[in-house]
């Protein structure tokens, strides 16, 4: 079982040997980059390239590592109590149909192996890693209000995802393969966009390309640009029908993109790229 790719999603080498190396070590992969630069849809394309089902936990700041689990419905239980005729009690007194099974739990007894997803795990609490070292490491938790074990019938292929908005305890590094998604290279760009828009023309992409790379190579930018943002962008462009001209100077300087808001996401970046902008136009 290899990943070789896929083609909806430009793989680069170094990032199919580690979806592989995780597979062959049987340790969680552990996908760092900036946002947007398709560490979520990795995933997604390895459960769709190795026919394998996908399922998902995204990471909230409230999530708690038990929620992964499972969760004991005592307020419902609480309530059929109350509420339940004569022939209801056998099911109240039964706690196991309160117990709501959790993602994990949910790919560890999966008929077949599946791809789990825990995304942007940097989210939650600092303890929440450490919370699920265990379970990572030996697939298998016990449910206490049950007395049961649960072991994973079939190992699932774990990605985990990171923004680095907090660091990871090294315990739970350890556990992982680690890789770091660099911004793709100008070839390795082109091929992306030309997957998700097979058509376009090459003046165009040229001249959204060298756009693109003088917004994103702005110094001091709170917030670059990434692959979501040049294919958002592209699109618009090509759904508006933005002429070549509409992005091109006249003297070859760096001008205010028609649709900016499509790459800069925040009122400090705008201000800043159009100050550069005057500043050019009265060579200062």
């Amino acid at each position: 079982m290899k990943f070789q790719g896929s083609d909806q999603y430009i793989a680069t080498q170094d990032l199919m040997l580690a979806v592989n190396a995780a597979i062959t070590l049987k340790r969680p992969l552990l996908v760092k980059g900036e946002p947007g630069t398709g560490k979520t849809m990795l995933a997604e394309e390895v459960a769709s390239a190795l026919n394998m089902p996908l399922m998902q936990w995204h990471i909230k700041s409230t999530t708690k590592a038990q929620q992964g689990l499972y969760e004991y419905d005592a307020v419902s239980r609480l309530r059929d109590s109350q509420l339940s005729g004569p022939e209801e009690v056998a099911r109240v007194r039964d706690i196991r149909n309160y117990i709501v099974k959790g993602v994990l739990w949910q790919a560890f007894t999966a008929e077949k192996p599946v791809v789990l997803l825990i995304d942007e795990i940097d989210k939650a609490d600092i303890e929440f890693p450490n919370d699920l070292l265990r379970e990572i490491d030996r697939m298998e938790f016990y449910v206490y209000e049950t007395r049961e074990l649960v072991k994973a019938v079939h190992r699932p292929l774990v990605f985990i995802t990171s923004n680095n908005e907090k660091e990871l305890p090294d315990a739970f590094l350890r556990r992982c393969f680690f890789h770091y998604i660099k911004f793709p290279e100008a070839d390795t760009l082109r091929q992306i966009v030309d997957v998700h828009f097979p058509g376009l023309k090459p003046q165009l992409l040229a001249a959204a390309m060298k756009t693109f790379y003088d917004v994103r190579n702005l110094p001091g930018l709170k917030k670059k640009p990434s692959t979501s943002e040049l294919l958002d962008w592209l699109k618009l462009l090509v759904a508006e029908d933005i002429p070549i001209e509409a992005l091109q100077s006249q003297d070859d300087k760096v001008a205010v993109p028609p649709l900016v808001g499509a790459l800069l996401k925040n009122e400090q970046d705008v201000t800043l790229f159009e100050k550069l902008v005057f500043m050019q136009r009265h060579n200062r």
